[in-house]
């Protein structure tokens, strides 16, 4: 790799790369792998919190929306939703995984 290409520009490039394959691989591939960005992001630190997420017109999931409206901390907002969620764990094990909730990006990945 060059050393004097930003990240930022690295995956981007890799991103125009993929887009054709994203529709053929499989949909546990692609769910174990935004698990993966998600723990890396949330790592480097808190998360956008999902007041805000909301507030700037991002759809959230049945589960972000509850947290989000919750009496909670915004640190408690912070955190990764999907962790805890079964839908995280059914498409990380299945393909087609039965799980229908709108705006959940794991049902995105479903090969549907």
């Amino acid at each position: 790799m060059n050393s004097h290409v930003p990240d930022d520009m690295l995956y981007e490039d890799l991103a125009e790369r993929t887009v054709a394959y994203q529709d053929s691989a499989p949909s546990r591939l692609k769910s174990r792998i935004y698990s993966r960005l998600m723990l890396e992001e949330a790592a480097a630190g808190p998360l956008h919190s999902l007041s805000n997420c909301g507030r700037d017109g991002r759809r959230l999931c049945v589960f972000e929306d509850l947290v989000r409206i919750a009496p909670l901390g915004e640190s408690a907002k912070q955190r990764n939703v999907c962790r805890v969620c079964h839908a995280r764990v059914l498409a990380e094990k299945m393909e087609n995984a039965p799980i229908y909730w709108p705006y959940c990006p794991y049902v995105r990945f479903q090969n549907r």
